[in-house]
C-alpha cells in the first residue's frame, strides 16, 4: 500500500442530522468498527470496504490491565473473534503505544496470533530505535520504572506500612500494571511481539507530514495528529515547570534509586548521592541509633533520644501512663515521591500516543482514534495543518467534522479536554465509544473513569449516542442501545455478550458507521 499525500478535497464545515429512510439505512457502511470490551484496555477492528468489494483491515491495539481477573483468557476469546472475523489477514495492525492494557494480547496470546498474516505495523516515532529523541525518552522510562520496582518491593516487604505508605503502594502497583504482566513480563516484550507479526520493518509516524493514503481505499486519508515532537508539549502536568525530563531519568528518579542504594547497602564507599540534604559522614545511622550508639558527639545520648521521641514506649509518672512515640517516625516515608514519579510515567507514556484521524474524502466525516492521549499531547495537535492543493486543512477543522470518536484513556478526567477537544466536536451526527468498566477501575483504586462531567458533556453533543464497554445491555443477547439505530454517523449496531465462564459483560459492540 502506498503511504503518500492523498489528492486534496475541499473540508466541509460541520453537517447537519441527516433525516434517515429505510432505503437510506441500507446503504452499505463507509466502515464498520468492532470494539471489543475487555474493560481496562484497547482493541479495535476497523473494516473498510474497498471499491472492488474487498474488505481492509486495520486493528487497533490488543490488551487488558494486568488487574482485570481472568484477563489472558478474555483477551484470547478476543484474539480469536478477530480470526474468526478475518481470517487472520490484517492489512494494518496499530500499535498506540506501549502500555500493557494496549499490547498484552500479542505476548499473552501469542500462538493464537502465530498464523495472522499482518501486512504493515504502524507505531508511533517514540517507539523508533534509531530515533535519538525516542532513545532519550526511553532512557527516562527505564530509570523510572527500575527506581519505582525498587520501591514498590521495599513497600510489599513492609509488614505493617502506615496508612500513608499502604496508599503509595497500592498506587505503584496499579501504575506498574501499564507496565509488567501478572508473571512479571516486560510491555517491551509485548510491543515487540506486536511488531514482529508483520515481515516488514514498522512504519513510524509524526505529525505534521502530509496525510498518509491507502491504494485499496482510494478515498480514505489518514492525519497524524500525535504524538508530537515539542518536549514542551510532552509534560506530565499542566504546570508550565513539569517537563518530560530526559535521559536522567529525572530527580524524582535519581533520588529513589540513590535512597535505595544507601537503604539497602549497594552504595559503595565511592557511591555520591547527588540530592542527599547532608554530606554522607554527617549524623548516624538509624540502625545504630536503635541499638544504643550515642555518635560521634559522646555528650549526647543518641539511642536516648531516639527512643524518647520517635521510638518505643516513654513513661510519664506523673500521669501514670506509657506513651508510643513511634507515631512519630517517617523511615520511609522518603519513598513517598514514588507517587509522583508513577504519575510522570503514566502520563508520559500515555502522552507518546500515536493519534489518528481518519478522513473520508467523499463526505468529508471523519473518526478520531487518540489512543490514551492525554492534555500534552492534546494540546499539541491546535496548531497543526496541512496544504491539500487549494484547501489548507487544520485540526479544528477535522475535530468539527469529527462523527465518529474513540475515547481517550479510558474516559479520564485529564485526556478529553474541554476548549481543546469537547468544545471543538461540533459535528451533529457524533457518536462515541468508551473502552472502560467503571467497577474494574474502581478495582485498581483509580478515581471516575470515566469521568462524570465527560460522559455527561459527550451525551449531550451525541444526542445519546455514547456506547460504554460496561453498559449493562451488551451482556443480553437481546440487549438494545439506549438510542435508536439508524442515528447519526451510526447506521447499525450489533453486539455479543460473553462466553459465561469470562464473566458477566459484552464481548465485543460493532458498529456500522456512515
Amino acid at each position: 500500500m502506498s503511504k503518500k499525500p492523498a489528492a486534496a478535497t475541499k473540508p466541509a464545515a460541520a453537517t447537519k442530522p441527516r433525516a434517515v429512510t429505510g432505503a437510506a439505512a441500507a446503504v452499505k457502511p463507509a466502515v464498520t468498527i468492532r470494539h471489543y470490551c475487555q474493560g481496562i484496555g484497547d482493541c479495535h477492528l476497523l473494516t473498510f470496504p474497498a471499491p472492488d468489494g474487498s474488505p481492509f483491515r486495520i486493528l487497533i491495539d490488543c490488551g487488558i490491565h494486568v488487574s482485570v481477573q481472568g484477563g489472558p483468557a478474555l483477551v484470547s476469546d478476543i484474539v480469536a473473534d478477530v480470526r474468526s472475523q478475518t481470517g487472520g489477514k490484517i492489512d494494518v495492525l496499530v500499535i498506540t503505544h506501549e502500555h500493557w492494557d494496549h499490547v498484552s494480547g500479542f505476548l499473552t496470546s501469542k500462538d493464537l496470533f502465530a498464523g495472522f498474516d499482518v501486512k504493515e505495523v504502524w507505531m508511533a516515532w517514540t517507539e523508533d530505535p534509531a530515533d535519538q529523541q525516542a532513545a532519550e525518552l526511553d532512557r527516562f522510562k527505564g530509570a523510572a520504572l527500575t527506581a519505582l520496582q525498587g520501591v514498590s518491593q521495599r513497600l510489599d516487604a513492609d509488614q505493617a506500612p502506615t496508612p500513608y505508605l499502604a496508599s503509595i503502594r497500592d498506587g505503584l502497583q496499579s501504575v506498574l500494571g501499564f507496565q509488567f504482566g501478572a508473571a512479571g513480563e516486560r510491555v517491551r516484550s509485548a510491543r515487540n511481539a506486536a511488531a514482529s507479526l508483520s515481515k516488514s520493518k514498522p512504519i513510524y509516524l509524526e505529525p505534521g507530514k502530509p496525510p498518509l493514503s491507502i491504494k485499496e481505499l482510494p478515498k480514505l486519508r489518514i492525519y497524524v495528529l500525535g504524538p508530537p515532537r515539542d518536549k514542551a508539549a510532552l509534560r506530565l502536568e499542566e504546570k508550565a515547570g513539569e517537563m518530560f525530563p530526559l535521559a536522567s531519568g529525572g530527580p524524582f528518579a535519581r533520588a529513589l534509586a540513590a535512597g535505595l542504594k544507601m537503604n539497602d547497602g549497594t552504595g559503595d564507599a565511592t557511591y555520591v548521592d547527588e540530592l542527599c540534604p547532608f554530606e554522607r559522614y554527617v549524623g548516624t545511622d538509624l540502625s545504630a541509633a536503635l541499638h544504643g550508639d550515642k555518635g560521634s558527639d559522646t555528650t549526647l545520648d543518641i539511642a536516648a533520644f531516639v527512643r524518647e521521641h520517635y521510638s518505643g514506649l516513654v513513661s510519664h509518672p506523673a500521669a501514670n501512663e506509657d506513651s508510643d512515640q513511634s507515631w512519630r517516625r517517617i523511615d520511609a516515608d522518603w519513598m513517598g515521591i514514588a507517587a509522583d514519579l508513577a504519575l510522570q510515567l503514566d502520563r508520559g507514556v500515555n502522552n507518546t500516543s500515536l493519534v489518528l484521524a481518519f478522513e473520508f474524502t467523499d463526505s468529508n466525516n471523519v473518526l478520531l482514534f487518540p489512543g490514551d492521549a492525554q492534555i500534552g499531547n492534546w494540546l499539541s495537535w491546535k496548531d497543526l495543518k496541512w496544504q491539500q492543493e487549494q484547501a489548507t486543512v487544520t485540526t479544528a477543522d477535522l475535530m468539527a467534522r469529527t462523527v465518529y470518536l474513540k475515547v481517550a484513556h479510558h474516559g479520564s478526567q485529564n485526556a478529553t479536554p474541554q476548549k481543546q477537544g469537547i468544545d471543538l466536536l461540533t459535528n451533529t451526527d457524533l457518536s462515541a465509544f468508551i473502552p472502560t468498566n467503571k467497577d474494574d477501575a474502581k478495582k485498581v483504586h483509580w478515581g471516575e473513569m470515566p469521568y462524570d462531567a465527560i460522559v455527561t458533556a459527550l451525551a449531550e453533543k451525541t444526542s445519546g449516542r455514547v456506547i460504554r464497554a460496561d453498559d449493562k445491555w451488551l451482556a443480553d443477547k437481546n440487549g438494545k442501545p439506549p438510542f435508536a439505530a439508524p442515528s447519526g454517523s451510526i447506521r447499525a449496531v450489533r453486539h455479543a455478550p460473553r462466553d459465561a465462564t469470562r464473566g458477566p459483560g459484552g464481548l465485543w459492540i460493532e458498529v456500522d458507521l456512515a
